[in-house]
C-alpha cells in the first residue's frame, strides 16, 4: 500500500511537471528514481503484465489527479507567484541529481562521455532560447486534416515529456497547441462539451501513446549499449533543464516575501525528490 502511495505522489508531481512549459516530466521520472521502470514497463509491457499494469496504473492515477485538479491552479500560481513556483520544481530537479551522478560516478571518465555531456547540455541551452510561439490553432471545429496533425503532435509531445530535458508543454507551445489543449482538459468536466472534447482528446491521445512507446523502446536500447555515454547525456539533459526552467523569471519583479518563499519551497522540492527518489 505505502509502495502504491508513493507511486501516485511521483505520479502526481511528474504530471504538474508536464503542466508547465520549460520544465520535463522525463526530468522528473530521473530525480525521482523510476526513470528506467518507465521505460522498462512500456517497452516490455506484457513481459510482466500484472506488475507493469500495477506500476503504471498507480503512476497514471497520480499523473491524471494532478492534470485534473491542478491545470487551473498552477497557472494561477506561474501568474501570481513565479519565482516560488518555478523554485520548487528547480529543487525537485536537482534533489534527484545525487541519484543520477551515483550512475556515472564510479565509470570511466572518458573524453567521449564528456562530448556526449556537452552535446546534450548544448543542445538543451539552445532550445530553452527559443521563441514561445505566437499562433494558436484552434480546436474549436477540427477537420479530418487537424485531427491528423492532433495525432503527429501527439507523438512529438509524448516523446519530448519523455526525453530528460525537453519539455512537451514548451513544445506544444511552439506549435501552437498548448492553450486550446489544455482548455480542453480543464473543460472535461463540462458534460456538454463532452462530444467535442473527445473528438479531440482521442486523436491526440493515440499519438501520445505512440510516441511514448517509440521513444521508450529507443531510450532502452541506448542504455543496454551505450549505458555511461546515455547516463552523461542525460545528466546534460537535465542539469541544461534548470537554465530552461529559470530563463522566464528573468526580468521579473519580485519582492521580500516571494524570495523568501522561494528559498522554502525550493528547499522542500529538493527534500521531497531526494527521499522520494529512493523510494
Amino acid at each position: 500500500m505505502k509502495k502504491n502511495l508513493i507511486l501516485i505522489m511521483k505520479g502526481f508531481l511528474i504530471g504538474i511537471a508536464n503542466i508547465i512549459p520549460g520544465v520535463s516530466g522525463g526530468t522528473l521520472m530521473i530525480t525521482l528514481g523510476i526513470y528506467e521502470q518507465v521505460i522498462a514497463s512500456i517497452s516490455h509491457f506484457f513481459t510482466k503484465l500484472k506488475e507493469n499494469i500495477s506500476f503504471l496504473f498507480f503512476l497514471g492515477i497520480g499523473m491524471v489527479l494532478s492534470l485534473l485538479l491542478l491545470s487551473k491552479v498552477i497557472g494561477y500560481c506561474l501568474d501570481s507567484y513565479p519565482f516560488p513556483t518555478t523554485l520548487f520544481f528547480v529543487g525537485l530537479i536537482l534533489g534527484g541529481i545525487p541519484l543520477l551522478y551515483n550512475k556515472v560516478k564510479k565509470k570511466p571518465k572518458t573524453k567521449g562521455n564528456y562530448l556526449v555531456f556537452a552535446l546534450t547540455f548544448l543542445l538543451i541551452t539552445v532550445f530553452a532560447f527559443l521563441k514561445e510561439g505566437n499562433s494558436v490553432v484552434d480546436l474549436s471545429n477540427p477537420s479530418f486534416f487537424g485531427l491528423v496533425m492532433l495525432f503527429l503532435v501527439g507523438v512529438i509531445a509524448s516523446s519530448t515529456m519523455i526525453i530528460p530535458g525537453i519539455s512537451g508543454s514548451f513544445m506544444l507551445m511552439l506549435l501552437g497547441y498548448y492553450k486550446p489543449l489544455i482548455d480542453t482538459i480543464r473543460s472535461l468536466t463540462d458534460f456538454s462539451l463532452l462530444g467535442h472534447n473527445l473528438i479531440v482528446l482521442i486523436p491526440f491521445g493515440l499519438g501520445v501513446v505512440l510516441g511514448i512507446i517509440g521513444v521508450a523502446k529507443l531510450i532502452e536500447y541506448l542504455l543496454k549499449k551505450y549505458e555511461v555515454k546515455t547516463y552523461y547525456g542525460v545528466l546534460g539533459f537535465v542539469l541544461a533543464s534548470i537554465i530552461a526552467i529559470l530563463l522566464p523569471l528573468i526580468g521579473l519583479p519580485v519582492d521580500v516575501l516571494q524570495m523568501v518563499l522561494s528559498v522554502v519551497v525550493f528547499i522542500l522540492g529538493f527534500e521531497v525528490a531526494y527521499h522520494l527518489g529512493g523510494a
